[in-house]
């Protein structure tokens, strides 16, 4: 939506939330000027707005030293879970409309032990974290799914992921929509919880643009851990591809590796010779007891040499992809996240990023690492629930169900 809109009679109540919610009009005369809405139109809108509990008014002084009525969204009226699922571990928590966390439960988990017994076990979590955030069941208003595989974002489902045995084509929503029904429980009138499901990586990078690089039109996260993978946000919105496929730069081969066997069965994947997997194996090799790409992250905390040497190559390994990737986007940022992204990693990426790619590609290019760590995925499964429940079309078909 523009700042002026042609046919301000069908400026919906959920359009001016979005404006609202944007921080582009937060007062009354604001909302006038962006829609072309007449003064009780808006009070209209408003008023749907206000009944539903989604906005909350605040008093300032002016610059004319007369107060000023702000109209902002009230994040605190609903509440989100969200999951960011690892190979070996899950987070869980509770967070506000904001993105704020309420509480938080960090516990292992085994995705190779298959969807139904995982999506069970993290249901069964859902309960006490609802407690300790001190919400209502009630204003449970979605769940968000972060996991580490390629996800067609349309129907929730995860397609031929390399390291999760079972989980191809499986039915996660619906599977977590009854679980979550088994051990929270849902109302007649509320129905199925909504539940959305994405690739980790995505999500990662959702909440570090929006935290910190919002000015940022091209940016990319890549996510170094077990596994690796990109999430790319442009114009301020997540590009998943066709099918949720986008980003999936683990599996790009190496011209010099045929004898590295990946786990998706092709030989010479970067995922096969730089993720945390690969490291871990090579460190095993050398005596260390290394099974993941968590276990070379404490390697590297503690200064082990072989893991430093191991890690800063990785880096290298995967600014070969890298390059092509920079320039085929070129992005402001280019983020490192995850259990290998620290020093080492980041300048073996840096070294051949700056070797390869021409100096105009990475004149304005920034590389850093991730300011969210661990929490990012959780932040960004939130931030996904709120994007699609509060979007204009979503927001007034729920308007309309409360004006029932």
């Amino acid at each position: 939506m523009g700042d002026v809109m042609t046919t301000p009679s069908q400026v919906s109540a959920g359009e001016v939330l979005q404006l609202i919610r944007s921080g582009r009009a937060n007062t009354r005369a604001d909302l006038q000027r962006a829609t072309g809405l007449s003064r009780s139109t808006i009070g209209q809108r408003l008023d749907l707005l206000n009944r539903a509990g989604w906005l909350r008014h605040t008093t300032g002084t002016s610059t004319g030293g007369r107060p000023s009525h702000r109209i902002v969204f009230e994040p605190k009226h609903a509440s989100v879970i969200a999951v960011d699922l690892e190979t070996r571990h899950a987070r869980a928590a509770v967070l506000d409309l904001a993105g704020t966390i309420l509480t938080e439960h960090t516990g292992p988990l085994h995705i190779s032990d298959g969807p139904d017994e995982v999506l069970d076990q993290l249901a069964g979590w859902f309960p006490d974290l609802i407690g300790a955030a001190g919400v209502d069941p009630t204003q449970v208003c979605g769940i968000g799914l972060s996991v580490p595989g390629p996800v067609d974002w349309e129907t929730g489902r995860v397609i031929e992921p390399p390291i999760m045995p079972g989980w191809d084509r499986y039915p996660v929503r619906e599977r977590l929509q009854k679980a979550y029904a088994d051990h929270v429980g849902t109302s007649m009138e509320q129905g199925p919880v909504p539940v959305f499901v994405d690739n980790d990586a995505n999500l990662m990078a959702l909440a570090e643009h929006q935290a910190n690089h919002r000015d940022c039109s091209a940016f990319v996260l890549v996510k170094v851990s077990t596994g690796i993978g990109a999430g790319v946000v442009v114009g301020g919105n997540v590009y998943r591809g066709v099918d949720g496929g986008a980003g999936d730069i683990g599996h790009i081969r190496l011209h010099d590796r045929p004898d590295a066997l990946c786990m998706c069965g092709s030989h010479g994947c970067l995922a096969a010779v730089a993720s945390g997997r690969a490291l871990a194996r090579e460190l095993s090799a050398l005596g260390f007891d290394t099974t993941s790409g968590s276990d070379v992250k404490r390697l590297l905390a503690e200064g082990h040499p072989d893991a430093v040497r191991l890690a800063r190559e990785a880096g290298r390994r995967a600014g070969e992809v890298l390059v092509t990737a920079v320039t085929l986007l070129n992005p402001g940022v280019l983020m490192l996240a995850g259990d290998l992204s620290g020093v080492p990693f980041m300048t073996g990426v840096r070294e051949l990023l700056y070797q390869r790619a021409i100096p105009r590609t990475t004149a304005n290019l920034q590389v850093v690492t991730s300011r969210l760590g661990d929490h990012a995925g959780v932040i960004g499964a939130a931030s996904m629930v709120v994007a699609f429940l509060y979007s204009p079309d979503r927001a007034d078909a729920r308007l309309n169900r409360l004006a029932l």
